[in-house]
C-alpha cells in the first residue's frame, strides 16, 4: 500500500486552513486508537514531569502529537524531528499560522544519526521504530538525549500482527522493516541501551484491532485504490463511528493479553 501518497492527498485538503488542519487532528485523534493510549500516558506523565518540560517529539510526521503536547503543558518546550523535509516545512508553517513557534520548532533530523546531550525530560516516538533497521542505533540517540530521570514513551507494532505480517494484498508491512516487536525483544533492547524501569503492555487488542479494521484499513485501501473514495468517505464513518468509539474505549480500559500494538515507558535514571 502506497501510504506516502494516500496522506500526501490528506494534506493537501486538511492544509488549506489551519482550522481545517486542527480538525484533521481532531479526527486523527478520535479514530486512532494509538491516540487514545499515547494521550491518557501523556497525561499521566504530565503530573510527575516539571512545568517547564522540554520534549522530544522523535519522528512527527502531521505534527498532531506535537499539537497536543504544546496545549497539554503551557510553559512545554517542543522539538519535533522527522527525516522528511516537506512534512518539517508544512509543520513549521502550520504552527506558525496559530502563534507557537515561540514553543514549538521542528526540524529535520535521521533519528539514527541525531541526538542532542541530555537535553530533553521527555521523548515520544510514535509509530516509528517499525520503519527503521538500526533501531539500537536510536535507542542509543533517545538515551543520550534524555536528561537523568528523563522519560521515553513509545507506540509500536507488535509482532502478533501489528504490521498486517502474511497479507499480500493490502498490507501495510511495505512500508516496515520489521513485522512488529516482541514485547520481551523490546524490553530487552532497552535495557541493553542503558534504560531502566522499562515498562510495555499490548494495545490493540480483540476491540482495538476491530476497530483499526473499520476506521483505517478499508478506508486506506479504498483510497489507494481511487481518490473518488474521498466522496463517499463521510456517509462511510457516519455509520462505522459509533461502533469504533465503542470499541476504543473498550480497549482502552482492558488490559490485553495479547495486542497487536505495544505502548511502552522507559526511564532514565535519575542522577544521585
Amino acid at each position: 500500500m502506497q501510504y506516502d501518497t494516500i496522506k500526501r492527498s490528506l494534506g493537501f485538503v486538511f492544509n488549506r486552513h489551519p482550522s481545517l488542519r486542527k480538525c484533521f487532528y481532531f479526527l486523527l485523534d478520535v479514530l486512532l486508537l494509538r491516540a487514545w493510549h499515547i494521550k491518557r500516558e501523556l497525561r499521566k506523565l504530565k503530573k510527575t514531569l516539571p512545568d517547564n518540560v522540554a520534549a522530544l517529539d522523535a519522528g512527527a510526521g502531521f505534527g498532531q502529537y506535537t499539537y497536543f503536547m504544546s496545549r497539554l503543558g503551557r510553559h512545554w518546550q517542543i522539538k519535533a524531528v522527522d527525516v522528511k523535509q516537506e512534512q518539517v516545512d508544512d509543520c513549521n508553517r502550520f504552527f506558525a499560522q496559530i502563534h507557537r513557534q515561540q514553543s514549538v520548532r521542528f526540524e529535520t533530523a535521521d533519528l539514527t544519526e541525531w541526538s542532542e546531550m541530555a537535553s530533553y525530560h521527555l521523548a515520544l516516538s510514535v509509530d516509528v521504530m517499525e520503519h527503521i533497521p538500526d533501531d539500537m542505533a536510536v535507542f542509543g540517540n533517545l538515551f543520550r538525549s534524555l536528561q537523568p530521570g528523563g522519560i521515553l514513551l513509545i507506540s509500536t507494532p507488535s509482532d502478533r500482527g501489528g504490521s498486517d505480517a502474511g497479507e499480500h494484498h493490502g498490507s501495510f508491512i511495505d512500508e516496515h522493516v520489521r513485522e512488529g516487536y516482541g514485547i520481551d525483544e523490546i524490553r530487552e533492547k532497552l535495557r541493553e541501551t542503558g534504560f531502566h524501569k522499562v515498562e510495555a503492555a499490548y494495545t490493540y487488542g480483540i476491540p482495538g484491532h476491530l476497530s483499526w479494521i473499520l476506521s483505517m484499513k478499508i478506508p486506506l485501501q479504498l483510497l489507494n485504490r481511487s481518490k473518488w473514495f474521498f466522496l463517499p468517505l463521510p456517509v462511510y464513518y457516519t455509520i462505522v463511528f459509533p461502533f469504533c468509539l465503542l470499541l476504543n474505549l473498550a480497549d482502552l480500559h482492558i488490559r490485553h493479553r495479547s495486542g497487536t500494538g505495544l505502548i511502552v515507558k522507559a526511564e532514565k535514571q535519575a542522577a544521585h
